[in-house]
């Protein structure tokens, strides 16, 4: 019997694979994050556990992955708990969040910490830039220092919990 030939496309079964799982996960972690509550005196402000998949998703296989789970989780998230304009924030958030991830990883002078931690400030300016399109108003960078306290807390405790798990991981 004679196999037939590989098929060289650029999704591959392993890719596939593994991006439908780290997306479950990641999934998961954004579900479990949308039932904690969350103080109404700082809106918008929440850990990005699921971030922790986006990240190791970066280190262990590549941006291609990482973007991928990260843009997947965002629109199933979307469209199961956070609805059209989270899932608008979110996105925007994740494209400047990703761009700098990857920019400053393959510059190889931080730390899994370091990026993630720029990765938080990042996500929440990009979720700023779209509000203040929405509403018109430049004034909503007012609350760009909150969210950049929280970003840095956030980005650190993602970046610890990642590089733990990147410690251990055998893949």
């Amino acid at each position: 019997m004679t196999q037939s030939p590989r098929n060289h496309s650029s999704l591959s079964t392993s890719f596939i694979a593994r991006v439908g799982l780290l997306s479950a996960l990641a999934l998961i972690f954004s579900y479990v994050e949308a039932i904690i509550p969350y103080s109404p005196a700082v809106p918008g402000i929440k850990l990005g556990i699921a971030n922790v998949v986006t990240v190791i998703a970066l280190y262990k296989f590549g941006s291609k992955d990482a973007v991928c789970v990260s843009v997947i989780r965002i629109v199933i998230a979307g469209l199961l708990f956070n609805g059209l304009f989270g899932m608008l924030y979110s996105l925007a958030g994740a494209t400047l969040s990703l761009a700098g991830m990857i920019g400053l990883k393959y510059t190889d002078k931080f730390s899994v910490v370091g990026v993630s931690m720029a990765a938080g400030v990042l996500h929440n300016l990009g979720q700023l830039l779209v509000a203040s399109a929405l509403i018109e108003d430049l004034r909503i960078f007012i609350y760009f220092p909150v969210l950049l306290f929280s970003g840095i807390a956030a980005g650190i405790l993602v970046g610890v919990a990642a590089a733990l798990i990147l410690r251990s991981l055998i893949l």
